[in-house]
């Protein structure tokens, strides 16, 4: 197959594409299309070649669009990387991805250079310090074809190890959750999604390659900001949009959402049933889902009616997509009965880039084991009872615990750390550290942590909450006793 954005510029040259909230500016498919095919001249010029590597440390914005089709043009495996990284998280992850060419902008162009070793940096904006990609003169180019099977997206997750896990999707993984998606959520000629999550992230980067398939347009907001976001969700006449459920809270809080919107589709965290119950008494057709970075994003997804009728399920899984429950030996288990949630169907990964063991680890007899507790109903509803064991979720951010606590190691006060999430009303969880300072500890004190995260950790890694003991509570067989852990910060706060 061709590149999606080539197709659709030749079905519908003239409907909307892309709509820029900021200003309201829209660009029509045959503008895009004509900067994309300038996009993907300039990255030629480069040397870039199918099959490449293409890095990108950008935000969402019309560049970054441009660059994911782009890169489909070329035939170029597009490596979004998350701008609120530390630059060691970074370095480790430029390390896995074997990039041929990293493109940056200004904000995050120092960044880039910073971790990008021997790989080239080029910048979408012309007040960076790296050369400017557009400054470059077009190369000509054979535009590529698609398989199914191409590995087209590598995104990276945190998994639960800390390690930087390389999630490789083809372009059939994408096309099947695209279809899946537009079966249960609906799709209409006029749709507008708008995309306020970041492109780094498969809640982000799915509205645009999504938009471009259904031939409908995406608006485009960098960063959120609730009254912001409120005002480009009525202005602009959105009729679906991707949240995490902090967003959705915050604007929740400002007012009530526009009556264009059609539908709410709410994950990247669990949503507490008092937030679904809300948007069940103020009319806002929310879609609570639950998927996966390993998944090219949906999994199970409940309509509104569903969702306010059985508060807390998440729906059933989508088509083509098989949820097993399984006990801990890997053997199914009966309707009603809780256990590891193991998916399979078209939309699953093909695996972890280079690295074959996590691979053969994800994989059991049933499928992708997600590591997540739930059940189903006599209804196939999916209910998800908690995430992984370990894992912080805030606001839509997954965090290693055993990363922070390596970092917080490495302060010369502290002797131990444990660290765990918290709930909070606001952000889902809250990262917490219990830690055994060394000495008598008793002028350690949050911001000391903090501080020394900076430029180690991503900012929403940081601690949030700090109690100081004698020793870590631990289990009879020495481990660290997290729920003891998470009881003692909750006594804190």
């Amino acid at each position: 197959m061709n590149d999606w954005l080539a197709d659709r510029a030749a079905v519908s040259p003239d409907a909307t594409a892309l709509v820029e909230a900021a200003d309201g500016t829209e660009w029509t498919y045959a503008d895009l299309d004509a900067a994309v095919e300038e996009t993907a001249a300039q990255l030629a010029a480069l040397g870039l070649r199918p099959g490449d590597h293409l890095g990108a440390l950008m935000e969402t914005r019309p560049a970054a669009v441009r660059l994911v089709h782009a890169a489909m043009r070329l035939g170029c495996v597009l490596v979004p990387l998350n701008v609120r990284l530390a630059r060691p998280e970074l370095r480790r992850q430029v390390g896995v991805a074997d990039l041929a060419a990293l493109v940056s902008e200004a904000a995050t162009d120092a960044d880039a250079r910073a971790v990008a070793g021997e790989v080239p940096v080029v910048s979408v904006d012309g007040d960076a310090a790296s050369p400017v990609l557009g400054a470059r003169e077009p190369a000509a180019f054979e535009p590529a074809t698609w398989e199914r099977s191409d590995r087209q997206v590598i995104l990276f997750t945190s998994g639960t190890t800390g390690d930087p896990k390389a999630v490789a999707l083809t372009t059939g993984n994408l096309l099947a959750s695209a279809t899946a998606s537009a079966v249960r959520l609906g799709v209409l000629p006029d749709d507008r999604w708008h995309c306020c999550l970041s492109t780094y992230h498969m809640g982000g980067l799915a509205p645009v390659l999504r938009s471009t398939l259904y031939g409908t347009a995406v608006v485009l907001q960098e960063g959120f900001d609730p009254d912001a976001t409120l005002a480009a969700l009525r202005e602009c006449d959105a009729t679906g949009v991707s949240l995490v459920p902090t967003m959705l809270r915050r604007l929740l809080d400002r007012g009530d959402l526009p009556d264009s919107l059609r539908f709410v589709l709410l994950g990247g965290a669990p949503a507490r049933n008092d937030l679904i119950a809300e948007c069940a008494r103020r009319d806002v057709p929310v879609c609570p889902t639950y998927g996966m970075t390993e998944t090219a994003s949906q999994v199970a997804t409940a309509r509104p009616g569903e969702a306010f009728d059985h508060v807390g399920t998440v729906g059933r899984p989508l088509l083509w997509t098989d949820v097993t429950v399984v006990d801990g030996d890997g053997d199914p288990l009966p309707t009603g009965e809780a256990g590891e949630l193991v998916v399979s169907g078209p939309t699953v990964m093909a695996g972890y880039y280079g690295n074959p063991d996590a691979t053969a680890a994800a994989f059991g007899e049933h499928g992708l084991r997600t590591g997540d507790v739930g059940y189903r109903d006599e209804a196939g509803r999916v209910w998800v009872l908690n995430r992984r064991s370990d894992r912080i979720v805030t606001g839509g951010e997954n965090v290693d615990p055993g990363e922070v606590v390596d970092v917080l190691r490495d302060h010369p006060r502290v002797r131990e750390a444990a660290v765990v999430g918290v709930a909070d009303e606001e952000w889902g969880e809250r990262v917490a550290a219990l830690v055994v300072p060394r000495g008598d500890g008793g002028d350690l004190s949050l911001a000391d942590l903090r501080e020394h995260c900076e430029g180690r950790l991503a900012g929403y890694k940081h601690p949030r909450l700090l109690a100081t003991v004698g020793e870590l509570p631990r289990t009879a067989s020495g481990t660290v006793d997290r729920e003891a852990v998470r009881e003692r910060l909750r006594r804190e706060r």
